[in-house]
């Protein structure tokens, strides 16, 4: 397995984003997010997802140096226009303000609309927590999973997150499709030839099936939770297209690409009604509780979210992160 490292990935990404418009500090930014998506383990959302956003700067379906600009407040909530820009930076400079609405009011929600895919979500979530804040987020998505009792895709497999601070930057998050396992997760265990290890959605046939590629093919993902993830997807397009005036899910399905998406980003400021140390107590104790478990396998392990993720995190900055080679070679061409 070839492994690249971090700062090579960054400066790979930079320099190719720039070729195509970024000025050298946007360039540089949305290389870091990339890189860390994939130094996260996040592959599908980094190197693997990075020339298909070069594909979409080409045919002009994103402004690189389209700036994302707020159209309208109220309190603690502000409703922006991501004019199509570069999706990842417009999300990130949501949720940075989402935090300074939050360190003012003690909750900031910043509604985005109009911006391009964000790629990993877990980073905006992140970027909270790094902020000493509660970070909520969540996008709608093409429509590319069935409501439940339906067999033709309507509603998206929206991805929310939610993360918590500690003061160690040991922070709890979950960021997750509404899927049963995203479109990313299933390119990326197609192409390591494994399968499932539950089933994810349907094939051809409309049978439930372990095979990543069945499903990417048939189109039908699997909501998480069955008819609760189905009604989670609904009402998280609801609210996101509402709150920012957005495109919602059957709109962004009539574009042709996945473009033109609706975000919502949320902080919350716990030190409103406890200090950080007070805080870190809180929830370590919850973690340790939840760590003591007993495993259900003889050498199992009870994990608490994000901690896999962390582990990943180390690994990848000592040997390396690991890459699939024809995508990496695909990208240096682009040099």
């Amino acid at each position: 397995m070839k492994r690249v490292a971090y700062e090579e990935m960054v400066d790979l990404f930079a320099c190719v984003l720039e070729k195509h418009g970024f000025t050298p500090a946007d360039a540089r930014d949305a290389a870091v997010i990339f890189a860390q998506n994939s130094l996260s383990g996040v592959y599908s959302h980094g190197l693997n997802r990075f020339p298909r956003v070069i594909s979409y700067l080409e045919k002009g379906e994103i402004d690189p140096l389209a700036r994302a600009e707020c159209v309208s407040r109220m309190g603690c909530m502000e409703r922006w226009d991501g004019h199509r820009g570069f999706g990842p930076l417009n999300a990130q400079r949501a949720m940075e303000r989402a935090c300074e609405l939050a360190r003012e009011n003690g909750v900031g929600i910043v509604a985005l609309g109009n911006n391009n895919h964000w790629m990993r979500g877990g980073t905006y979530g992140w970027t909270a927590a790094e902020k000493g804040c509660i970070g909520i987020c969540w996008s709608n998505t093409a429509p590319n999973m069935p409501a439940w009792g339906a067999k033709d895709c309507r509603i998206g497999n929206n991805p929310i997150i939610l993360a918590v601070p500690r003061s160690d930057g040991q922070h709890v998050m979950v960021d997750c499709a509404l899927s049963q396992f995203s479109y990313g997760k299933l390119e990326s265990t197609r192409l390591a030839g494994k399968q499932l290890p539950v089933p994810g959605g349907y094939n051809a046939e409309g049978q439930l099936t372990t095979d990543p590629a069945s499903i990417e093919e048939s189109g039908r993902a699997l909501p998480i939770g069955y008819w609760k993830g189905s009604g989670l997807s609904i009402l998280l397009d609801l609210i996101a297209t509402l709150l920012s005036g957005g495109n919602a899910v059957h709109t962004i399905g009539t574009f042709g690409d996945e473009i033109g998406l609706t975000q919502i980003m949320i902080a919350i400021d716990p030190t409103a009604f406890g200090s950080p140390a007070e805080n870190d107590g809180i929830i370590n104790a919850i973690l340790a509780d939840i760590k003591a478990s007993t495993p259900a396998s003889p050498n199992g392990e009870v994990r608490w979210p994000g901690e896999g993720m962390l582990r990943t995190i180390k690994e990848n900055r000592e040997l390396g992160i690991p890459v699939v080679e024809e995508i990496w070679e695909s990208v240096l061409n682009m040099k």
